[in-house]
């Protein structure tokens, strides 16, 4: 007999099957996966039981840890004691949250006891286990496992699981040894034997469809999860609608800033989605669902009293759930489906599911926010604010892997350094917010004159750069012309107070050559042409060439002025 617990720093086993009483493992098996619920055949202390059969993961968690273990002492620890002393079947109700049974049993000449249900019974109770494992005393212990196997479950089907087990173990009892004693009682026997053959087979397609749906639970978390938040939205979706089967369904996530959902992913929409791109908090079914933080199950809009949607969105069925995510009472999202394959309604199984797979999808949609969070701080702090171009920093970075990629491919590389022709003198005479509105026109208009793979920069003040990949410098001047009078022939507000009667902008090109090979030379270049084309009555074109040593002509014949 298993008395002591084991101590902190020992491995925990949770079973010992070799010591089960021969076939009884089997039949453990069948009662517990039939039922849903968790079995367990022990002979003092648990953990270890002898035999454990479709336990709660969260049990399973909190027992296989020598940290956390102690917390179910009290309870499944002391149960096998509980049951000798009532000397019948007796419920007990765990730290967890967990509804349990223990009864004694006896199998051959063993007296021992079985474990029961381990089954949540309010929504209550688990969502304050979620909150422990999320924000309490439970936290170091939380992962994907924890919730790979939740189970739920009506008192009725604990007390009925109960009997069923004392019933079997005197049906395990009678049929072996009593076949041996006296044959006269052989009919008996074979009744028995044949009753619980023919209750496994009426089970047993119910134990298929819970196999199938433990298997697609496992690491249910692992598939939803991406370091891409977009296609961890998409991966939540979808395996969120193939578990419930669901034709139609919808995922928004609660901004707490603007107190708004708004839609992440969808699925099974005939038309656009636009409609449901956000909602207020506590607007239409799924904020006010959030709102009141409990799941919405409807199998009938009109016993429900809820007005249909639209017709063009051509919903096939009536019946839906809108269910809200939380992670310790904090607003995180709405899952919604409806259209159940089929024409089906939907259920208190189907709601049960999504209250197993809740904290998963809580968890996974907390974590890509996250990263949405850092993505934005990351482009923050690579894009200037003011025009929403890349930044210097940005520039820079790109500007030495383009370096790099010529160096070792020989590719061509130009690049531009723009400066906007007296622009403190605009400044000065039209404010300061005139002059910022000038540098978004002005962004603008290099923005639009270039192709996808090239790169315009703020750099500094009235100062812009244009990074060209793979562009001889004879294809940067026309591209540099573009820009130059566009920006000529752009209108400005205060545009006339400019000496050329209009805003303008002086360009110097540098080209990626054999001594114009770094980061510094290639800028330094192109900056010497700009300083040029501004001493020579701006508004100009300038190209710095190596083999000329200085900015000036190029080789095709470009002035340094303004091209006609």
């Amino acid at each position: 007999m298993n008395e002591k617990a084991p101590t902190a720093k020992s491995k925990i086993a949770q079973e010992y099957p070799e010591r089960a009483p021969a076939g009884w493992a089997e039949a453990q098996k069948t009662l517990a996966y039939s039922s849903g619920l968790s079995l367990l055949l022990v002979d003092g202390y648990q953990p270890p039981a002898i035999v454990l059969a479709n336990n709660n993961s969260i049990c399973s968690s909190l027992q296989s840890s020598p940290q956390h273990v102690k917390l179910c002492d009290p309870y499944c620890g002391q149960a096998h004691d509980l049951a000798m002393r009532a000397g019948t079947t007796a419920q007990y109700k765990c730290h967890a949250g967990l509804h349990c049974f223990t009864t004694p049993v006896q199998i051959g000449t063993e007296e021992l006891v079985t474990i029961g249900g381990r089954a949540f019974v309010k929504r209550s109770d688990y969502d304050a286990l979620v909150e422990r494992f999320c924000s309490g005393d439970l936290k170091d212990l939380l992962s994907g496992k924890v919730f790979e196997n939740v189970i739920f479950a009506d008192e009725r089907r604990i007390e009925q699981l109960a009997g069923r087990v004392k019933r079997a173990a005197q049906d395990f009892n009678v049929g072996p040894a009593m076949a041996a004693k006296e044959p006269t009682t052989s009919v008996k026997s074979e009744h028995s034997d044949a009753a619980l053959e023919n209750e496994i087979k009426q089970l047993r397609s119910e134990i298929a469809y819970r196999s199938r749906l433990a298997e697609s639970l496992q690491h249910f978390l692992e598939r939803i999860s991406s370091a891409d938040p977009a296609k961890t939205y998409n991966s939540i979706l979808h395996n969120s609608k193939d578990l419930l089967q669901s034709e139609r369904a919808s995922l928004l996530v609660f901004d707490e800033v603007s107190n708004e959902l708004t839609l992440k992913a969808a699925a099974g929409f005939s038309a656009n989605a636009s409609e449901l791109s956000s909602m207020r908090l506590g607007e239409g079914v799924a904020g006010s669902v959030l709102e009141r933080g409990r799941p919405l199950l409807v199998q009938s809009l009109e016993l429900a009293g809820i007005k249909p949607a639209p017709a063009d969105r051509v919903y096939k069925t009536t019946s839906f759930i809108s269910y809200p995510i939380t992670i310790a009472g904090r607003k995180i999202g709405i899952l919604n489906v409806t259209d159940k394959s089929g024409g089906g309604i939907f259920d208190e199984i189907d709601l049960n599911l999504l209250e197993i797979i809740g904290p998963q999808v809580a968890i996974a949609l907390d974590r890509a926010e996250w990263q949405e969070r850092a993505t934005e701080f990351q482009l923050m702090s690579i894009t200037d604010p003011l025009t929403s171009l890349p930044n210097r920093r940005y520039l820079e970075e790109r500007l030495s892997e383009e370096l790099n990629r010529s160096k070792r491919y020989d590719y061509p590389m130009s690049f531009l350094m723009i400066d906007i022709d007296d622009f403190k003198s605009y400044n000065d005479i039209n404010g300061h917010q005139a002059g910022d509105l000038a540098l978004q026109i002005t962004a603008h208009c290099l923005k639009a004159s270039l192709r996808s793979a090239d790169v315009a920069a703020r750099y500094g003040g009235e100062e812009f750069c244009i990074l060209l990949p793979q562009t001889p410098v004879q294809e940067a001047i026309v591209i540099a012309e573009r820009m130059r009078q566009r920006v000529a022939s752009t209108h400005y507000p205060h545009g006339k107070t400019q000496p050329f009667g209009s805003v303008t902008v002086s360009i110097g090109v540098s080209a990626f050559a054999k001594y114009i090979d770094t980061m510094d030379r290639v800028i330094g270049a192109a900056d010497r042409a700009l300083y040029n084309a501004k001493n020579q009555g701006k508004n100009q074109i300038d190209i710095y060439q190596e083999d000329l040593g200085s900015a000036g002509r190029t080789a095709a014949g470009s002035t340094t002025g303004p091209l006609k």
